[in-house]
């Protein structure tokens, strides 16, 4: 072989190493990547749990607010009744005349 052959291999040589230990690099990069991809994705899933149960939860908590009757709202329809009641009683009277 000649000089320059032995050269040309030798520098062939370093460069298949170089390319040899990037590749290595580039897969253990991508295996640290793809680590952290499925962190990513178990966080994203717990995070759209959470939000599916806020929206049932606020869902709920809307329900118990309609059916949720407080103190004055009673004694309102209680008058109200009462009124409506009395235009009845009324009518009644109406009619028997």
């Amino acid at each position: 072989m000649t000089r320059e052959q032995e050269t040309a291999l030798r520098n062939f040589e370093a460069r298949v190493r170089q390319l040899m230990s990037a590749h290595a690099d580039l897969l253990r990069e991508n295996a640290r990547l793809q680590g952290e991809l499925e962190v990513c994705r178990g966080q994203l899933d717990e995070a759209h749990k959470e939000i599916e149960q806020q929206k049932r939860n606020y869902a709920l908590l809307k329900t118990a607010r309609m059916i949720e009757v407080s103190g004055d709202d009673v004694k309102a329809s209680r008058a109200r009744v009462a009124k409506l009641i009395r235009e009845v009683d009324k009518c009644i009277a109406l009619l028997d005349v």
